[in-house]
């Protein structure tokens, strides 16, 4: 059976459900329905969910700052199981990471951390990418993988406006994190869009402070990626820029899934 997963980093619950957010998840009509910097405590997080009918729901707040990070989970189908974060202090502070795990396979979303202003946090960023590699492989031990979300890192020239320009001066283009992403797609995973897509340029991410979005001047961050073995199984993975409310637009994968 094909199911259809969305992700989007919503830059804030509270600001775009006041938007055209109900709607636009409405007719993108997934399955399972990931969303990373929800940026409110749980119980807030979860009643603003509630306006979404049909999902079960799971958030995971951040610990250390209030109405920062965030994640949430919202499916159809109940799963197995749901896990919160990755069970290690230095990275389980911000509500980054949410593992829901089905009959077949885990699906992981997450919120990598940004290496900051300055790369201030570059250092932090790399134990995170080498950690969170090591995570998804523990899982993927035991069941095929899926993980989405924002994962902070264009990885290659064709998936950023101003390569060279922002090439080891910007957050989220260092060779540091360029490489971290390399590894775990070396570990055994796929970018199911650029898998399927090799040539086209389209961005999931946009600058406010830039007005980055009128002049399609972006980064593609946001993506699905799934075990080298389901790569045959993903239909589509699609860039849905016509949606709008954050500073990233949604991205989805259509796949087949054994029941």
């Amino acid at each position: 059976m094909t199911q259809r997963f969305i992700n989007w980093n919503v830059n804030g619950i509270r600001s775009i459900i006041k938007k055209d957010f109900l709607q636009d998840v409405s007719a993108m009509n997934p399955d399972v329905f990931c969303m990373q910097e929800t940026k409110g405590g749980y119980d807030e997080v979860m009643q603003t969910l509630t306006a979404l009918a049909g999902y079960h729901v799971y958030v995971n707040s951040s610990k250390a700052r209030k109405g920062y990070s965030g994640t949430a989970i919202l499916s159809r189908t109940e799963p197995l199981n749901v896990s919160y974060d990755m069970g290690v202090e230095e990275y389980d502070q911000e509500g980054r990471v949410i593992t829901a795990e089905y009959l077949t396979y885990f699906l992981v979303t997450v919120y990598t951390p940004n290496s900051g202003e300055g790369l201030q946090r570059l250092d932090y960023r790399s134990r995170w990418d080498a950690q969170f590699t090591y995570y998804l492989n523990w899982l993927r031990r035991r069941k095929p993988v899926i993980v989405c979300g924002d994962l902070n890192v264009a990885h290659q020239p064709i998936d950023i406006a101003n390569a060279k320009s922002n090439y080891n001066k910007s957050a989220g283009y260092t060779q540091v994190e360029i490489d971290g992403f390399t590894r775990l797609l070396e570990s055994g995973f796929v970018d199911t869009f650029r898998r399927l897509y090799p040539q086209e340029v389209k961005y999931t991410y946009w600058n406010y402070v830039t007005n980055a979005r009128a002049k399609n001047t972006g980064w593609r961050i946001d993506y699905f990626l799934v075990n080298e073995s389901w790569a045959d199984r993903v239909k589509d993975s699609m860039i849905f820029n016509e949606y709008m409310g954050s500073d990233h637009c949604p991205v989805g994968m259509d796949i087949t899934i054994d029941n």
